[in-house]
């Protein structure tokens, strides 16, 4: 039997693929919304994908299991637990129930009811029947365990998290126990995601070693003390899960195979802002703060642009890129699909160079160096504030003195605690990538006086410029 993860980085989310070589058939598990990759993998080696899992109705990304079984002819399983419930597959699909097994070659998943991140959760036994077909592998935990941590219960909002984190509990004494301690633990997904707190760095684990340091694993942790645990480290919950966990319960429509984008002149993307479009800027910092159209979101293509459109795109509106070259509009377009943002008209037709030649306005977002942000704030000119958008832990471990904090991907509903709009505000994150995705929402907000710290506090650290630890002012100051 051959296993293997399948990462989807940014969204810091795992796919798996089993396959059984003699037989030439494999399965999927919690596959992502742009399918190409498992397909490749089974002609590669000439493989029939017979069977496709899901262990939950995801939050975090759109799935692409409902394409992948259209496109294969292979039945998808799903939790029959959803019955019910807030949110319900509603599209074909094969129910599985607790202890259910799938047997795919020489390789059998047995499906264990494990609620807590969400109330129709599964976790996958998998065994090797050509080893053992009575002891199991590895399980597939999804977003039930994840190295060093567990899922977050808070998915279905404040009226059924408690009892959600009480599942979790009964899950892992109830579900875990018995499991050998050798059993490898393959999660779906890795440090960065918001489905939990706290992850590892690590990709996979053993059972023996999550008992021994996963704190949610402690035999000795009373149930009221892992409840209050669990609700006390859940991460700033992205709004847009609300509305995954909608597309992923009716079934995410298919993705066109896209070969090409349509090119967008300049006056037809101007004319799609004005009737309440959006453009995405995919160029790097530099570039976006050297010219940009008015009102873009600056979210450089890389791996992190699916998650950070998702906190701050709108959806369900005409989307225009701006890119270098063709090929990045075609890539971005696909990683803003696996967090649903389908609605890609086009690309700018001959970029930025083509909007500036075409006369029409364009903006700018200032950088500053780390140096030059240090003497500014020693000499006390200026009057700047100082807006760290990075996580409360990254915020915490070492800033600049007397900054402002406000996790980036909440900030929109904070927009009181932020100085004057005309006031000068130097943004920084770790090394300038969030900051000019805040600067580009604040631009839209009206602020106009935004200054984003070049390389952010990668390039203060690197200078060896003083840092100061602990929590943040609670309101905006000047650092004078």
């Amino acid at each position: 039997m051959d296993l293997e993860r399948i990462e989807s980085p940014g969204l810091a989310h795992y796919s798996y693929v089993l396959a059984d070589p003699h037989a030439r058939v494999m399965a999927v598990v919690d596959p992502r919304r742009d399918i190409e990759a498992y397909l490749h993998h089974a002609a590669r080696r000439s493989l029939r994908i017979a069977h496709i899992f899901e262990t939950h109705i995801h939050a975090d990304y759109c799935s692409g299991a409902r394409e992948l079984a259209e496109a294969t002819g292979a039945p998808l399983h799903v939790s029959k637990y959803d019955e019910g419930e807030t949110f319900t597959v509603s599209f074909p699909h094969q129910d599985l129930a607790d202890n259910s097994e799938v047997e795919c070659g020489a390789i059998r998943l047995r499906a264990l009811h494990t609620p807590g991140h969400t109330p129709e959760h599964l976790s996958f036994l998998v065994y090797d029947l050509a080893r053992s077909r009575d002891e199991a592998m590895a399980m597939l935990s999804g977003d039930f365990v994840f190295v060093g941590s567990l899922g977050r219960p808070d998915l279905l909002g404040e009226e059924q998290k408690r009892s959600l984190a009480h599942k979790m509990y009964r899950s892992v004494r109830e579900k875990l126990s018995g499991l050998h301690d050798g059993l490898e633990i393959y999660p779906a997904h890795g440090a960065g995601s918001m489905c939990g707190s706290g992850m590892s760095g690590r990709a996979e684990s053993t059972l023996g070693f999550e008992r021994i340091t996963n704190p949610y694993l402690d035999p000795g942790l009373a149930e009221s003390d892992f409840v209050e645990r669990l609700l006390a480290d859940v991460p700033p919950f992205p709004p847009y899960y609300r509305r995954m966990k909608k597309v992923n319960a009716a079934g995410p429509r298919r993705l066109r195979d896209r070969c090409s984008l349509p090119s967008l002149g300049a006056e037809q993307v101007e004319d799609m802002m004005a009737r309440g479009g959006v453009v995405i800027d995919l160029r790097d910092q530099l570039a976006f703060g050297g010219g940009h159209i008015p009102g873009a979101f600056g979210i450089a293509l890389a791996n992190l642009l699916p998650v950070w459109s998702a906190w701050v795109v709108p959806y369900d509106t005409p989307i225009a890129l701006v890119a270098e070259h063709e090929q990045d509009g075609l890539h971005g377009a696909v990683l803003l699909a696996r967090v649903g943002l389908d609605n890609v008209a086009g690309v700018l037709e001959g970029g930025m160079n083509a909007w500036r030649d075409s006369g029409r306005e364009i903006a700018e977002l200032p950088q500053i160096s780390a140096p030059q942000l240090a003497r500014t704030l020693a000499s006390g000119d200026g009057g700047l504030t100082v807006l760290d958008v990075r996580s409360d832990r990254e915020f915490e471990a070492g800033h600049v003195e007397g900054a402002l904090h406000q996790f980036g991907g909440t900030l929109e509903g904070h927009l009181d605690q932020l100085p004057d709009k005309e006031a000068p505000l130097v943004i920084t994150c770790g090394g300038g990538y969030r900051a000019t995705v805040i600067a580009s929402v604040l631009e839209r907000h009206g602020f106009r006086n935004l200054i984003n710290l070049t390389g952010g506090m990668g390039a203060w650290n690197h200078a060896g410029l003083p840092v100061t630890a602990g929590r943040a002012p609670t309101k905006a100051r000047a650092v004078t």
